[in-house]
């Protein structure tokens, strides 16, 4: 029996089958901040930040260019906690999912994830471990050994030669690519903050 979708932020974004994805991040442009691919090259999202609040709200748009996902930084907090929220809003009733560091002090990253539904926190309802710095994440299902998702380096002559990070995230068949993109967001984000960046 195939696993049902397991939809964050919408079916549209769930495929019966594992889907590919190359994640171009830009180092030296304030504009669209991440491109994401398919294998062949099609733009599938962007990630744009706001010149006003460079370094605490992001916003995932489709090809189409229309918002998805707003990611901003919960302010005040230990953990390193980010909300994502429904299109541009930034409103408690359209929150998704939010995401914080498991601990104060890591050297690899871990985060916890809980969807909106999940106001006790007492359980995670996705996990992200690895090394940001290797680009080898994974991400499981709650506490357990399911793997939903996996990023691995892709080095090529281009992003060597002009300063672009790329790399590749596979996303499993009937999960939300769009939530695993959001995630990568916010885990570089928490990452950049952890170098002082």
């Amino acid at each position: 029996m195939p696993a049902l979708p397991t939809t964050v932020i919408g079916p549209q974004f769930c495929a019966p089958y594992p889907v590919d994805l190359a994640v171009v991040m830009k180092v030296m442009t304030l504009a669209d901040n991440f491109v994401v691919t398919d294998v062949n090259g099609n733009v599938v999202f962007k990630v744009k930040g706001s010149l006003m609040t460079l370094r605490d709200r992001r916003v995932l748009i489709d090809a189409a260019g229309q918002p998805i996902v707003t990611l901003r930084r919960k302010m005040m907090t230990a953990h390193d906690r980010w909300q994502a929220f429904r299109g541009e809003s930034t409103e408690a009733k359209d929150l998704i999912f939010s995401v914080k560091r498991s601990s104060f002090i890591q050297f690899k990253s871990k985060l916890d994830v809980f969807l909106a539904n999940n106001t006790r926190e007492d359980v995670c309802d996705f996990k992200v471990k690895g090394s940001w710095l290797e680009r080898s994440c994974v991400v499981y299902a709650g506490e357990t050994n399911n793997i939903v998702a996996q990023m691995h380096k892709k080095h090529t002559v281009q992003s060597i030669l002009i300063g672009k990070d790329h790399f590749m995230v596979t996303i499993y068949p009937n999960i939300d690519y769009a939530f695993i993109v959001a995630l990568v967001v916010i885990l570089d984000e928490i990452n950049d903050d952890a170098a002082g960046r």
